[in-house]
This record gives structure tokens, sequence and C-alpha cells, in this order.
């Protein structure tokens, strides 16, 4: 159903400035894809000008954006009124609690939290605990020994192999490996011989993991992943890796075995992290770094191999001047070979005397 204006800022506690006449709203977009009947969303000041390049018939916009070509609606957080806004007009589909479907493989053995919800074709292996409220859905695996805390949601085809310990209001994602052997290989004759992977995965609560995303087994102990993490997707954590709380990690950073981080720990895009290497506390890992040292706290890195931020930015200002000093180097090259010939000469010219 059409809303106006009024009713949108009055939702967002926001204020309405420009002639709203009776333009109805009717659905949200961003900027280059909303129509006259959407509202759309400016989250900064110096990108205002750029509404006049869309045709959104309204704009919420920051405080103090002042009067524009088109009605807006000031308010102090940008993304949270939008977030409002989108959820108003395209309410999430209602999930209705199903319970332990029949058509779900449930060991015997296993123990399933009260509220909790088993989709069809998913399958709880032996002595798996599921915590009240949990969410399996349809094709996840939990194999024999998982623990799922309350609330966690487990999306269809996630695979928690064997002794997996995953806490509370965590989320899953399609297709996540939880559990798998570590890449951990030694040479034994004339092949190679799978060391131990005798551990387990341990994450923490409130714990994102990303689809397609894969978290390697301890060899003797746990890889474990502190509370409050969010890892993106296509992620890889392997074997004995433990990382600390509240760490971000984009989509397609690798860490190899036994790495360690502390606490708000960054790691954009394509990040690559040797093994036995600690990040510590707050460090921000820059995309595509390659890490291959311990990063102190509080540090941001960049490159590969990756240094400090500061020195990055050197080095890449003085790659930027290198055909201008190579130009500087051959002229200075001609000048003193012109020099030399002319000393030369002169030489030559002293002995004939």
């Amino acid at each position: 159903m059409p809303i106006t204006l009024e009713e949108l800022a009055s939702q967002v506690r926001g204020t309405l400035v420009g002639h709203a006449a009776v333009l109805p709203i009717i659905g949200a977009a961003t900027l280059e894809t909303a129509g006259p009947s959407d509202v759309t969303l400016i989250d900064s000041s110096d990108k205002l000008h750029l509404l006049s390049k869309s045709c959104a018939g309204a704009a919420i916009v920051p405080l103090g954006a002042g009067p524009l070509d088109r009605p807006t609606i000031e308010v102090a957080d940008v993304h949270a009124a939008f977030t409002a806004v989108i959820t108003g007009l395209r309410p999430p589909r209602a999930a209705a609690r199903i319970g332990v479907s029949p058509r779900a493989c449930v060991d015997p053995t296993a123990r399933i939290g009260a509220d909790a919800d088993i989709h069809p074709l998913a399958v709880i292996g032996a002595d798996v605990e599921i915590g009240p409220g949990a969410t399996i859905h349809s094709g996840a695996q939990i194999m024999a020994g998982c623990r799922i805390g309350s609330g966690t949601i487990v999306f269809p085809n996630a695979v928690l192999y064997e002794n997996t310990l995953v806490g509370s209001r965590c989320l899953i994602h399609a297709g996540a490996v939880l559990g798998a052997n570590g890449f951990g290989y030694k040479v034994v004759g004339d092949a190679y011989s799978l060391s131990a992977q005798l551990g387990w995965v341990e994450i923490g609560d409130d714990v994102e993991i990303g689809a397609g995303t894969t978290i390697d087994r301890g060899t003797y102990g746990a890889t474990s992943i502190g509370d409050g993490t969010k890892l993106d997707n296509l992620v890889m954590i392997a074997h004995n890796c433990r990382l600390g709380r509240h760490n971000m990690i984009c989509s397609q950073v690798g860490v190899a075995g036994s790495t360690t981080t502390g606490d708000w720990v960054v790691m954009a895009g394509q990040v690559g992290v040797r093994d036995h290497v600690h990040i510590g506390d707050k460090a921000i890992l820059g995309a595509r770094s390659g890490v291959s040292n311990d990063v102190p706290p509080g540090i941001t890195v960049l490159g590969e191999p990756a240094i400090e931020l500061r020195d990055r930015k050197l080095q890449l200002a003085t790659m930027s001047k290198l055909p201008e000093m190579r130009k500087d180097l051959k002229h200075l090259t001609a000048r003193v070979e012109a020099i030399e010939r002319t000393q030369s000469q002169g030489v030559r010219g002293t002995e004939a005397a």
C-alpha cells in the first residue's frame, strides 16, 4: 500500500523538508534504480549533488542537508532510517516454527531443545545436541557429537563435521563447512601421509560464518573463533587457528595454520596470512595484503609483503615517480658521458702537445 512522506517521516522520527503534496511512496531503492514513486537515501553531505541525477521521488538525507530539488526526510542515522522504511514497505517473510520435520533424519540419541526447528532432509547425527530455538535448514548435515547453541541458524547444505561446537545466536550460511581435515601432510617414504586430525572446531556466541566458508579442525585441539566475530563468504581458516573476539574477516581471505588474532581485528578482501603469526588487537590488514610476520596491535598494514600503511604509501608515491626519475637518470647519464668525453679529449690534446 502507498504511504505518504509525512507518514514515513513520522515512522523514522525525521524532519520532512520541501513540498511533499500528496506524493505516494510505494518502494525504496538506491539512487541509481529508484523511480518517481520510490524513496532513496544519501548517507553523507558530500553526496547530496548526486540526487539531481536520480529519478527518485524523495530521499532520506543527513541532518542539516537543507532544501534540495525534491522532498527529503532529514534524520540522524540515514541507514537505520532507510532500513526501517524498507522493512515497512517490504516486510521479511515470516518463518513459521515447524518443530522437527518427519522428513528430517534425526538420530535417536540426538537431543533437540524446545522450539528448535529441523527442516526436511536435514541430517542430525548421533549424540548431537541442538539448543532451544535453533534452526537447522534442509540439506544441512550435523555430524556426530556436535553441539549447537540456542537461537543459532544453520542454513541449507552447511556441514558440521564430528564434534563441532557452535555457540548461541550464530549464523552459519549455506555451503559452509566446519571441521574438515586440515591440510597437514608429511612425506613418508615416497608418498604424502596425512598428519593427525584429532581436534575439533569451536565457535563462540554471536558469530556469523559466510556462505562457502571453511574452517578446518585442529590437529590435536580446537580451531576456535571468538565471540562476535564475522566471517564473510568464501573465507578459509586453517587448522589450529585461534581468532579473537569481534574480528571482521572479508571475502576470499585465507589464514594459514596456527595463526592467532587478538580482538577487533579487520582483514579486508583477499588478504593472505602465513602460518604461525599473531595479529594484534585492532590491527587492520588492507585488501590483498600478504602477511608474513606478526602485526602489532593497532597497526594498519598493506601490500605484499605487508608493511605499515605509512611506509607503503611512501613506496607507492615513489613508484609513481619512476618514469620521471628514469628520464632524469637518462639525462644525467648523457651529461656525465659528455663530460667524460670532453675530459678524455683534453687529456689526449695535452699528451699530443
